[in-house]
């Protein structure tokens, strides 16, 4: 559920029509360009490429959560899934498809399953390190269900 509400979302920021230069762009602007001022290597392309990576961590995340497919596969359904967006876009008529928003969506893909992949191994990591010590606990070869392991002494 959380993928299709996410992807969703994701279809009306990247879908409906661009928003004018209204004054809440002209004020993302103005803080840019102050920040710019500032001597912070920081840039409306910038911001704008930054965003098209976050905006698409959620996807590596989900996706993968979802499929449990090895990572390179929910990378290129990333890319698949930003370039069937950024080819729609060619017929709508207040939007720009971008090769860079392939990219950087392809990227915040990879960043998510990188996050997931990250997340599973420290769970593992804990799960392994917070066993009981002398095998408590231990599953008995045989499926003979849970208990203190056979010593071998």
């Amino acid at each position: 559920m959380a993928l299709v509400v996410y992807l969703a979302a994701v279809g009306v920021v990247t879908l409906r029509p661009a928003p004018p230069d209204d004054a809440t762009l002209g004020l993302a602007r103005q803080v840019i360009a102050w920040l710019e001022a500032t001597g912070l290597p920081v840039s409306f392309p910038g911001i704008e490429a930054a965003a098209n990576v976050v905006m698409f961590v959620p996807f590596g995340v989900l996706v993968g959560l979802l499929l449990r497919r090895p990572w390179w596969v929910v990378v290129l359904l990333g890319a698949a899934t930003s370039g069937l967006i950024e080819t729609v876009q060619r017929w709508l008529p207040t939007r720009f498809p971008t090769l860079q928003d392939v990219v950087m969506n392809t990227l915040g893909a990879a960043v998510g399953v990188l996050v997931l992949m990250l997340v599973a191994r420290r769970r593992a990591g804990t799960a392994t390190r917070s066993r009981p010590v002398g095998g408590a606990g231990v599953r008995r070869p045989g499926g003979r269900g849970w208990g203190r392991a056979r010593s071998t002494r």
